[in-house]
């Protein structure tokens, strides 16, 4: 193959008041702390002279204002299917509170009790790659850390389970791709960060 393969960036939003304290934050839609500003600033340096077909993004507020301050507002297409998974019961809370309840719970495994199960989550991160496939050039999108992990294990063809594997911490810029044609998908680089 003589052209260059396209690329999937996937940039986690900055830091927000949960994501600080570890508590779930689907749907609740927070802002960026200053902190969180900062590092979205620091990603449109990290991606200056990249040059995106399409640009995609969670509707939540972090998402949006991270794509914004790094220079993608103008744009950037809210997608729905981008939006944290829906946490239900266990929104606003800390996984070490509802080990107490529930010690062998598992998010990737369990979802949560009136939000989403993995599944339902998969179905979203699918319609997601099946779409990024068909663009002509790369992509860059903007969402939360486990609707972009789960939407990893997908690309590769895993189990939404195996997005437990996948960490990302706040403003962080992962890359998907393809090793040698397009039916060999791959992680290029996962959780860079640069701070």
């Amino acid at each position: 193959m003589s052209e260059a393969l396209p690329v999937i960036y996937l940039a986690r939003h900055g830091e927000t008041a949960w994501s600080l304290s570890g508590q779930h934050t689907g749907r609740t839609d927070l802002p960026l702390t200053e902190r969180g500003e900062r590092q979205a600033r620091i990603v449109a340096e990290r991606l200056r002279g990249s040059t995106f077909a399409k640009v995609l993004s969670s509707p939540s507020q972090r998402a949006v204002r991270t794509a914004e301050l790094a220079g993608f507002h103008k744009v950037a297409e809210t997608v729905p299917d981008l939006a944290e998974w829906d946490y239900g019961q266990y929104e606003g809370r800390r996984t070490a509170e509802i080990l107490t309840e529930r010690p062998d719970w598992q998010l990737f495994r369990d979802g949560c009790p009136g939000g989403e199960f993995p599944e339902q989550v998969a179905a979203r991160a699918d319609r997601v790659v099946k779409r990024v496939r068909t663009v002509d050039g790369n992509v860059l999108m903007f969402s939360s850390a486990h609707i972009l992990r789960v939407l990893a294990a997908r690309w590769l063809g895993l189990e939404p389970a195996a997005g437990r594997y996948f960490l990302l911490g706040t403003a962080s810029l992962s890359v998907l791709g393809y090793e040698h044609n397009l039916t060999e998908p791959v992680i290029r680089l996962w959780n860079e960060m640069s701070e």
